[in-house]
């Protein structure tokens, strides 16, 4: 597939991130790839909803701004995306500046280089120091129980940048509402028989006092996914 007909469906889940919204869809609107931009407001109670409804809605050709009526979680929002993706490919971009969008070039390229069905942008393939060490060792920790249990070699299975075809990821039947999300998805792909590619992005990680919402809880509740969906399906 061409570099200038492949359409990524970019999909942004926000919740209460009305300081760096807009610098962050300024910032998908640039890059210089095809795309339609799908954004899912999960009931921002910050005056995120307000700014999609006066200042992004129906004010762009390629962006679309759908809402949720009370807050679901991240996965619920994500999975909302999904239902009106029309790109070939969709990937998801968070709401802050933590991941630069910018990167999601990266496995654009590795796609049309390569014929990827599936890529992941890794934030720890050139070292870890992009992130606090106590959340390096957490995510490491995560990705090493999922390459011993399914048998791969992946370096960030909790990233954001899951580049997946977007036939494939309609059809796994996703479940997860909040964070999980993230292992569900890795672990429908491994079972389904699909290669995960990884390329090295950069990655600027948030503290909680700048808004990060993903608390050890989350990582438990991955833990419990992971081991679930290799024993139980």
């Amino acid at each position: 597939m061409e570099a200038k007909t492949m359409k990524v469906s970019i999909l942004i889940p926000v919740y209460n991130e009305v300081k760096t919204f807009m610098d962050v869809l300024e910032l998908v609107l640039n890059l210089p790839i095809t795309k339609e931009i799908l954004v899912v407001d999960d009931f921002s109670t910050d005056g995120s909803r307000e700014l999609l409804e006066n200042k992004v809605e129906n004010k762009y050709d390629n962006v679309k701004v759908f809402y949720h009526e009370e807050n679901k979680g991240k996965g619920h929002a994500i999975r909302t995306a999904i239902k009106h993706a029309e790109g070939d490919y969709v990937v998801v971009q968070d709401g802050d500046l933590e991941y630069s969008p910018h990167e999601i070039v990266h496995l654009v390229d590795e796609v049309n280089l390569n014929n990827r069905a599936v890529v992941y942008g890794s934030r720890f393939m050139n070292g870890w120091r992009c992130t606090s060490f106590i959340h390096y060792l957490i995510n490491a920790f995560l990705t090493l129980i999922t390459n011993v249990l399914y048998g791969v070699a992946l370096t960030d299975m909790e990233t954001c940048y899951k580049m997946v075809r977007t036939d494939i990821i309609k059809n796994l039947g996703l479940i997860s509402e909040r964070f999980e999300f993230e292992p569900e998805l890795t672990i429908r792909l491994l079972k389904k028989g699909y290669e995960i590619y990884e390329v090295p992005i950069s990655y600027r990680g948030r503290g909680y006092d700048e808004g990060k919402k993903i608390t050890w809880k989350d990582g438990v509740v991955a833990i419990f996914v992971l081991f679930k969906y290799r024993f139980i399906g």
